[in-house]
């Protein structure tokens, strides 16, 4: 090979090897990122339609379940007195104590938290934890402290910690 003809190969090499390092770290690799990215925003894309999709189709079931929680969220504190009296006499359960207070959560609702004393045998209290637990009020049983009366454990004690919706605005 000629000494000029190996000058323009070797530049021309140098020329190709330099356009292909551009094209490969700034076309082909940017392109790439976009168009991996892109595909990661459409599948986020049409997991949402999805999902918007099964939230039009189960729309009845939802306002339905909504109406329930607005119609048995707490309107008084009376009301709530007036449940756990009723499911201590169907229970056979003694309420020895309840304190109730208010909390101002949200311009929409506030919430009634509420510790609830009540003694008897496991069976009086069982079912009275139960009709709390599955009342039509909108009640969350926090927390519950079960503990023995006697030696015998036939009398016990059940403290409930419980927190109560009432919603504010009602449509």
């Amino acid at each position: 090979m000629q000494i000029k003809n190996r000058q323009q190969f070797l530049l021309m090499l140098t020329i190709a090897a330099a356009g292909l390092f551009v094209a490969v770290n700034f076309i082909f690799t940017p392109l790439a990122d976009y168009w991996s990215a892109r595909a990661t925003q459409i599948k986020q894309m049409r997991a949402k339609v999805s999902e918007g999709n099964q939230l039009i189709r189960r729309e009845a079931g939802i306002r339905s379940q909504w109406r329930d929680m607005q119609a048995n969220a707490l309107p008084a504190e009376q009301q709530l007195l007036t449940s756990f009296t009723s499911w201590s006499r169907a229970s056979g359960a003694e309420i020895t104590g309840i304190t109730p207070q208010w909390k101002n959560d949200s311009t929409n609702f506030w919430t009634l938290d509420c510790r609830v004393e009540a003694a008897g045998d496991l069976g009086a209290l069982s079912k009275f934890l139960y009709s709390v637990e599955k009342g039509p009020t909108a009640l969350k049983v926090e927390t519950v402290e079960l503990g023995a009366h006697d030696n015998t454990g036939q009398q016990l004690t059940l403290a409930l910690q419980i927190s109560g919706l009432a919603l504010l605005n009602q449509k």
